[in-house]
């Protein structure tokens, strides 16, 4: 097969299917790279191929109330992890790996490493979650503490960094804030190692817990990141530090926040004047 076969395949996912744009560009991709670098028989050019359109999606967000309702319903590390997720505008990930070197407690600062975009930043911690914090790294503390005594204790390392440092997947500081029930073996090595949670840890708990507080929204735990924009933006935040604080590239991006919070203002509407 070539490039008609090819091209009639993505047109079909496209008028039949009705997959997303991103599906559609998914299929495209995979089906170059394996022409390209595994038949090595490049694609010719695709003049007939129906692109799908990408859609500008208003995201969800949940009121101040709606926020606080839920969060008040989940219960120990899942609950601590949402609280973090809104209070600091965090993407779901961003959570779940951050480690114990990149909590500033005296300044209230987290630092996210190689975020999407392979980026790093800055963002706000906020002060009622220090001491809850504080708790929390204790009790990781005497975990760490417990996984060196039995011969383990490490924390895999990103790139090349466990063979530069070799000795800091030991250290507390390597280690996740958030991590892992249970130990398990390190690449070649076999070394056992404790990664961070899933992400469906905090996910299935924040759905429940929508569920029970009865929220008619379609929500995920990422709409938290959403209300913390919104809501710093009705607080009067200014769009740039907004920007910085969740790391978009664009300001286009921060910019969709302040359609929602134009929609969620007090208007009046005019048949309410009739």
């Amino acid at each position: 097969m070539g490039s008609v076969e090819v091209e009639a395949f993505l047109n079909y996912l496209a008028t039949k299917r009705r997959v997303s744009a991103s599906t559609q560009s998914q299929a495209l991709n995979a089906v170059v790279f394996l022409y390209d670098s595994v038949l090595a028989k490049p694609l010719g050019e695709m003049t007939g191929l129906k692109r799908v359109q990408r859609r500008q999606r208003i995201p969800v967000v949940l009121t101040r109330e709606e926020t606080k309702a839920t969060l008040g319903l989940m219960e120990g590390t899942s609950r601590l992890m949402a609280q973090l997720i809104y209070g600091a505008g965090l993407r779901v990930h961003e959570c779940v790996t951050l480690r114990v070197k990149d909590i500033d407690l005296s300044a209230k600062t987290l630092n996210i490493r190689d975020s999407k975009g392979s980026k790093d930043r800055t963002t706000v911690l906020p002060s009622q979650l220090r001491s809850l914090l504080e708790q929390h790294l204790l009790r990781v503390a005497v975990l760490h503490k417990e996984d060196l005594a039995r011969g383990a204790g490490l924390a895999p390392m990103p790139d090349a960094l466990a063979r530069k440092y070799p000795s800091a997947s030991s250290s507390f500081a390597w280690q996740f804030v958030f991590p892992s029930a249970v130990l398990r073996p390190w690449g070649d090595s076999g070394r056992m190692v404790r990664w961070h949670v899933s992400d469906s840890t905090v996910q299935r708990a924040f759905k429940q817990a929508v569920i029970r507080a009865g929220i008619q929204k379609h929500a995920s735990v990422h709409c938290l990141r959403h209300s913390f924009a919104t809501h710093l933006l009705a607080a009067g935040t200014d769009i740039r530090t907004i920007q910085l604080l969740l790391g978009h590239r664009s300001l286009q991006t921060t910019m969709i926040y302040t359609h929602v919070f134009q929609a969620m203002k007090s208007v009046t509407s005019p048949f309410d004047e009739l």
